[in-house]
């Protein structure tokens, strides 16, 4: 019987563990919270979001933006004008993100506040 318990716990471990390690493979590195927070307050030009988004080089941008557009979390748009104006924002499947974003920054928020404390 503590077998079937044991194995029972470890598939629903494993079964809450995927969709996490899916929504973390769409999210991971450095920059890729930064780029969809700052869509988050409106349209942004590349270079907009370069300076912006302080110690991302363009190169690690393109790639991010790049990933992002695929994962359908932003949309990149080209208007026909001279010179060419490409801009990016974030689909409602971005916006989806939200909540997730606001309670990390509130976790985060608590989380500095606690290590200050105990720094000083």
């Amino acid at each position: 019987m503590a077998m079937l318990t044991q194995k029972h716990n470890k598939s629903e471990c494993k079964s809450q563990m995927l969709p996490v390690r899916d929504a973390l493979d769409i999210l991971s590195g450095k920059w890729k919270l930064h780029i969809i927070i700052a869509l988050s307050f409106g349209n942004r030009r590349f270079k907009e979001m370069q300076k912006e988004i302080e110690g991302i080089t363009a190169r690690m941008l393109s790639k991010e933006l790049k990933e992002l557009e695929m994962n359908e979390m932003i949309k990149r748009t080209v208007y026909d004008s001279q010179p060419v104006i490409i801009e990016y924002s974030l689909t409602q499947y971005g916006q989806s993100l939200n909540k997730v974003i606001e309670e990390l920054h509130n976790w985060g928020t608590q989380h500095r506040r606690r290590i200050m404390r105990k720094s000083k």
